[in-house]
């Protein structure tokens, strides 16, 4: 009995140091609940540069072995907080079995993280190929397109470039002006969104 009175009389005694205790690791919690994330001293959360390349080029090939995607620059910077890339000067190539090869050019560009979208500025070329495929009879050869303009957008997935800056697009038939495009290179469909003019020359079909 005498020991129980005074273990109660010692939890009675330490009540007031517990209870200020329980109150400060209270607060604590609160606070670490309202407070924002830590910031990463590794530079992460900053758009800073953590690696860099010269004069590259890299491939990417499909389950055949094949070259899908070139893509190449004088320098690239990349970026850890949002995984891209920016490039000097880059050359991008996409090829696909059966279509006409594509490629683009200018004298900077930006790669997003998930490698499948991509922004080019300055001076942006783009060349696609003949079709390698021959005409059938009747049809009209399909001989190369280049593509001019100073901002281009890029789904390397789906091969489609668009823009909403000015564009020149030059072919065998002649050469047409406009703003605003939308160019997909598998279904080798152009659609110029406004202030069209230029001229086409009929262009003889292929012999049946």
């Amino acid at each position: 009995m005498d020991r129980s009175r005074a273990f109660f009389d010692r939890l009675v005694a330490w009540s007031p140091v517990l209870l200020l205790g329980g109150l400060a690791a209270l607060t604590y919690w609160l606070d670490a609940q309202v407070q924002p994330a830590a910031m990463h001293r590794d530079g992460s959360s900053r758009h800073d540069p953590d690696l860099f390349l010269s004069d590259f080029k890299a491939v990417t090939f499909d389950a055949k072995g094949l070259p899908r995607q070139s893509l190449s620059a004088v320098s690239a910077e990349h970026f850890p907080d949002n995984d891209s890339a920016e490039l000097k000067d880059p050359r991008l190539s996409l090829t696909e079995p059966g279509r006409p090869t594509m490629t683009i050019s200018a004298d900077a560009g930006v790669i997003a993280g998930d490698r499948e979208h991509g922004d080019f500025k300055g001076n942006v070329l783009v060349h696609r190929d003949p079709d390698p495929a021959p005409p059938s009879p009747g049809e009209t050869p399909s001989g190369p397109v280049t593509l001019t303009t100073s901002l281009l957008h890029v789904d390397t997935k789906e091969q489609r470039v668009t823009t909403d800056q000015p564009v020149t697009i030059e072919e065998p038939r002649g050469i047409i002006r406009g703003r605003g495009l939308q160019f997909d290179n598998k279904a080798k469909r152009v659609q110029i969104q406004s202030h069209v003019s230029g001229s086409l020359a009929p262009q003889h079909p292929a012999p049946k």
